[in-house]
């Protein structure tokens, strides 16, 4: 009698049938994930460009300085988080309002727009709750943010969107989810995000000069901008 080995069993072929099809199922899903991997739909802009294309002058506002501007928390995404950030102050009829304007060409789920939320914080800044604000342009409207950030030294209202590709998320949940939705479509979004501020304890006064201050600098910038600030 001749002696089965312990790599045998009795009556079973080394590989059945129901090894090869979840062989094939898990090829077959192997190839469908490598298939619909998000492929790049934006290229970077230069740092000069874009720079150039935030206007020093508008209207009755002048830039005078980028001083005082609340940026980005540090983390081990700095290098990644934007490809272009442009800070400045500018004066304007009884205010100065403090600008900051971010790009990357790339939301990928990992990398992502810092909202304002997150910054101000870390700053030692106490937050109202959020409020959505319609900045209101010729023939659309933008979903915006604006909320009260009281610090150690000083009050500040602060307005501000994001736009991830074709949306304006108002939230980090709606933001993932702008991410993902894209990604599950092979693409991968671009992200910009548009913040002013100024110092006072009056909300609705200051929510009233942000907003025309927004709108007016918008309309004001050059096409290339505003490609990345309006859908």
């Amino acid at each position: 009698m001749t002696e089965k080995t312990s790599f045998e069993v009795r009556g079973s072929p080394l590989i059945s049938r129901r090894h090869v099809l979840i062989g094939g199922a898990l090829a077959a899903a192997s190839a469908v994930a490598i298939a619909r991997q998000p492929s790049k739909a934006y290229a970077a802009v230069p740092a000069k460009r874009f720079e150039e294309w935030v206007p020093e002058r508008f209207g009755n506002w002048k830039a005078v300085g980028s001083s005082g501007v609340i940026l980005p928390p540090p983390d081990a995404l700095s290098d990644r988080l934007y490809d272009n950030l442009v800070t400045r102050v500018y004066e304007g009829p009884g205010a100065s309002v403090m600008f900051l304007l971010a790009y990357n060409h790339l939301q990928d789920g990992v990398v992502q727009v810092h909202r304002p939320e997150v910054c101000y914080p870390v700053g030692g800044f106490e937050l109202s709750p959020t409020v959505d604000v319609p900045l209101n342009l010729p023939g659309r409207q933008i979903p915006s943010n604006f909320f009260t950030a009281k610090g150690p030294d000083r009050i500040e209202q602060v307005l501000y969107f994001t736009r991830l590709g074709t949306a304006y998320p108002r939230s980090w949940g709606e933001q993932r989810w702008v991410v993902a939705k894209a990604n599950l479509q092979g693409r991968i979004p671009d992200g910009a995000m548009m913040r002013v501020s100024l110092l006072g304890r009056d909300p609705t006064a200051a929510l009233e000069i942000l907003r025309r201050f927004s709108t007016d600098f918008i309309a004001a910038s050059p096409q290339g901008l505003q490609k990345l600030l309006l859908v």
